[in-house]
């Protein structure tokens, strides 16, 4: 029916085209005569009038089509999915949310819910998001002090992104709110990190998430993959080297929540003093059992994102200029 209906308006402006074309040329031949005599504009006024006729007839043709039920664009039946990104100030900050920015662009009913470690919105962060033209929810959420990592420090030792992660969720249980019954919209919630790398095939595989789905994560744990290990289509256990006693051992780029099991359960979020790796399971333990996950990606055999990171840029060159007064120019965002 869509394509018919393409086929027929592309069919009328072929047509509205022509005629304009046929004015052009008639009132042009008429140009090159000579006319010292009135009985020549009868016939032309006609034409013109004639022409005038079609091309009004033509206009209401088209805005018919344009206005009718089939040719509306049909709204998205898909479940959203709702990623939630936490992010901070750093020299690749700009480069990371651009990549993943362009990556979310070709996945369907999404919505990207991003949030600063910062006590103000960036402008940095605020432009960028203009300008994906991603749906998108920008929020900001400072790190309490006594949970920030120091120059120097590693990154397992505290948690990173933990109230960045709950205000996502706090502004999902606000805006998405429940109805009556426990009914409330069809979506998937996913925590995306802003420095992973993800397949496209992966947002696929989340899509009908019925409680928490789960999947392998390549490059983490300083291992080539962890996994849930899946036996006749169940979670029994996980792949990881280390302290595979954990509740729930997976990293956080390795699940999805449904977003109806999150608005039934308003006071489970990520619990930013957990022991060290405790983090996914401090939410997971309160929405789900290991026996309730949901094997993805071919029963997690297949890997579909990675923990990957960009290199904290060396500027030893970019120092010494500046040390001379020829650094960059600081004006030009990076």
């Amino acid at each position: 029916m869509a394509q018919r209906m393409r086929l027929k308006l592309r069919t009328v402006f072929v047509l509205y085209f022509l005629v304009s074309l046929l004015g052009l040329v008639y009132a042009l031949m008429q140009l090159g005569q000579r006319c010292d005599c009135t009985e020549h504009d009868l016939p032309y006024e006609r034409t013109i009038s004639r022409l005038r006729g079609e091309l009004h007839k033509l206009q209401e043709d088209i805005h018919k089509i344009e206005s009718s039920p089939q040719a509306q664009k049909p709204k998205s039946s898909l479940p959203t999915i709702y990623v939630i990104t936490p992010t901070y100030a750093r020299l690749v900050q700009k480069a990371e949310l651009t990549r993943l920015s362009q990556s979310l662009l070709h996945v369907p009913a999404l919505h990207w819910i991003l949030v600063e470690d910062a006590a103000q919105k960036t402008t940095l962060v605020s432009n960028l998001l203009r300008n994906s033209g991603l749906s998108y929810t920008h929020l900001h959420m400072p790190t309490a002090p006594q949970r920030k990592l120091h120059e120097g420090d590693p990154n397992w030792l505290k948690p990173r992104g933990v109230e960045q992660r709950n205000e996502g969720l706090r502004w999902l249980r606000e805006d998405r709110r429940a109805l009556p019954g426990g009914v409330s919209e069809q979506g998937v919630v996913y925590f995306a990190d802003d420095d992973n790398t993800y397949s496209l095939q992966l947002f696929q595989e989340m899509r009908s998430t019925q409680k928490v789905s789960v999947w392998p994560v390549g490059l983490v744990g300083a291992m080539k993959y962890e996994s849930p290990t899946v036996k006749a289509g169940k979670v029994v256990g996980f792949h990881t080297g280390w302290r595979p006693s954990r509740p729930f051992p997976i990293d956080m780029a390795g699940f999805a929540v449904s977003l109806r099991l999150l608005l039934t359960h308003p006071d489970t979020c990520f619990d930013g003093d957990a022991p060290q790796g405790f983090l996914e399971s401090s939410l997971l333990q309160g929405l789900v059992t290991m026996d309730e996950l949901e094997p993805r990606a071919d029963n997690c055999t297949k890997v579909l994102v990675w923990h990957t990171r960009t290199e904290k840029p060396k500027l030893k060159r970019e120092e010494a200029l500046q040390a001379q007064g020829l650094g960059s120019d600081p004006a030009v965002e990076v």
